[in-house]
């Protein structure tokens, strides 16, 4: 069955280069624009990771990552922060509200799908174990 991937990013650059290189992988994916409406729309596709930008107008990336932890049908779902502001103490910040990855914009293809294969599929690691 084809992951599902919810692409949070208000950048339309930026969504559209990550949805891009995600389907050209093989990923069903699912761009958010406007954070408001992250949840509904995670709630509605189902997800099997959620690619979250910080910075987003209107609503902190922070607290939409908190509200999908604190979702009961959502607080598995692995998430893959991204931000253009990564400064001292960042990282920390946005994995103590949930993210289990993390990257600094601008963001290379290679290690960008590294981090997504990583989180997607953690059953096949554990599989080989």
């Amino acid at each position: 069955m084809m992951k599902r991937i919810l692409v949070v990013e208000d950048n339309d650059l930026n969504r559209k280069l990550f949805c891009d290189v995600l389907a050209a992988n093989g990923f069903s994916v699912e761009p958010v624009a406007d954070g408001e409406m992250a949840i509904d729309r995670a709630r509605a596709f189902v997800p099997n990771l959620v690619i979250m930008d910080i910075q987003l107008p209107n609503v902190s990336g922070l607290d939409l990552i908190a509200r999908l932890k604190g979702d009961v049908n959502l607080r598995n779902t692995p998430v893959l922060a991204v931000t253009a502001y990564a400064g001292k103490g960042d990282e920390e910040r946005i994995r103590e509200v949930g993210a289990q990855g993390y990257l600094a914009k601008p963001v290379s293809i290679g290690p960008f799908m590294a981090a997504v294969r990583n989180l997607i599929d953690p059953d096949s690691r554990e599989a080989a174990a």
